[in-house]
């Protein structure tokens, strides 16, 4: 007699179900339809012969049975997930080279560490440079990648993510708001973020000055720190000793800036594939690429 066995995709439901506590939210984490969760997790309860829930308004509460079920169901998809990155492993090798600004490395701290737990068999190497120089370098076939702020001069790329700019002082010292501003700015060339803060303010009709000047917020950042000037970054290069101004300030508002994604012209390799998959999971908005990102796992 042929052993029965749990359906993974209907437990992968169930877990959906757990994490965001309602049938549309579970809905959306999958791209299924609401209807499609809900017949799914009947076929489970059916499949058991027991219940596993109990609705409460538009919220999910599981019964006793359905939370011991939901304990089984975490190892079993981790084990799933460890098969198959095993055997995913095995089948990609070879170099990849990625370009990114150092302004932008921390946002794919979860990309490195599960790209190379995927595929240890890939030579990754990384540079970092301006925006600029990146995509000039994909265009001459150098990196395989670059993730980088899209520029007015360097158009194009897979458009990744939408970044809302802000002023930004030092958590407990800041220059004074009044005209001629002290502004730590990038260097010229180097960035879309200068241009921005210059055409803001000229907008405006404020006056400022160029306090400090670097290719990178690793260099910007002490200066702003002390209370010697203000700066222009992006909500994620927030640091712990930073803060961002408000319209109570005073400063004119600043746009979002775009992250885009450049590939080399030629055909791109395997690793080059994967690797642009997991940076679009981890940096792409949940409702626009329908899923969640690498921090997945277990």
């Amino acid at each position: 007699m042929r052993a029965p066995t749990l359906d993974l995709s209907l437990l992968r439901t169930l877990v959906a179900i757990a994490d965001t506590g309602s049938v549309t939210a579970a809905a959306r984490r999958l791209a299924y339809t609401q209807s499609t969760v809900s017949m799914q997790l009947s076929r489970l309860e059916a499949a058991l012969g027991v219940a596993l829930h109990e609705r409460e308004g538009r919220r999910i509460r599981f019964t006793a049975e359905g939370e011991r079920l939901l304990g089984h169901a975490r190892r079993l998809l981790a084990l799933n997930d460890e098969a198959l990155a095993d055997m995913r492993a095995r089948r990609v090798a070879g170099e990849l080279n990625l370009g990114i600004p150092e302004d932008y490395a921390s946002l794919l701290t979860s990309v490195f560490s599960w790209f190379h737990q995927l595929y240890p068999d890939v030579r990754l190497q990384v540079t970092c440079g301006t925006s600029v120089d990146l995509v000039e370098r994909v265009r001459a076939d150098e990196l395989d990648l670059a993730l980088v702020t899209r520029q007015r001069r360097s158009p194009g790329g897979e458009v990744i993510r939408r970044e809302p700019l802000a002023w930004a002082v030092g958590l407990e010292r800041q220059p004074p708001l009044s005209d001629p501003l002290p502004l730590a700015l990038y260097s010229p060339g180097a960035d879309l973020f200068r241009e921005v803060a210059e055409e803001a303010l000229a907008a405006a009709g404020r006056d400022w000055r160029v306090a400090y000047t670097s290719q990178s917020m690793a260099g910007l950042a002490p200066v702003v720190q002390a209370g010697l000037a203000i700066v222009v970054v992006t909500r994620s290069m927030l640091g712990p000793q930073l803060r961002a101004l408000d319209e109570t300030s005073g400063l004119p508002p600043l746009p979002a800036v775009e992250l885009a994604l450049h590939r080399a012209a030629r055909r791109p390799t395997e690793p080059a594939r994967r690797l642009a998959e997991l940076i679009r999971e981890e940096l792409m908005p949940l409702e626009s690429s329908g899923g969640v990102g690498p921090a997945r796992k277990g």
